[in-house]
């Protein structure tokens, strides 16, 4: 196996990745997710949602380091997305996700498609 960050690690997985799937087009902005479903907004109710706005699902690329048993961003859930509390950005508050604020997310996901690769880097 190789270096990469392993489940359970709660570290954002470094290396090549792409845009898998774009969870949440044309939904409200502060749509609350859990599981990749929307269950709510923020306004009404759900002010600390770890998971909103939209959902960007990262698969990686490199087998061993991103990708495959143990090490694999897709299988960990590993997405850029919105949170409800955009006070906590630029602390680690995550099981490995990026967060961005919904000023920076909505016009990230409306312009890339899915596929449109991802470097991560330390």
């Amino acid at each position: 196996m190789g270096t990469g960050q392993a489940a359970g690690s709660n570290q954002t997985p470094l290396g090549l990745h792409r845009v898998a799937e774009k969870i949440g087009t044309g939904l409200t902005v502060g749509t609350v997710f859990r599981s990749r479903e929307p269950v709510g907004l923020v306004s009404q109710g759900m002010p600390d949602a770890p998971i909103a706005h939209r959902i960007l699902w990262l698969e990686g690329l490199e087998p061993g380091f991103n990708r495959g048993d143990g090490v694999d961003s897709h299988d960990r859930y590993i997405y850029i997305h919105g949170i409800g509390d955009e006070r906590t950005l630029g602390r680690p508050a995550s099981i490995g996700c990026i967060h961005l604020a919904a000023s920076d997310l909505l016009p990230l996901f409306d312009r890339i498609p899915e596929g449109t690769l991802v470097w991560i880097q330390s």
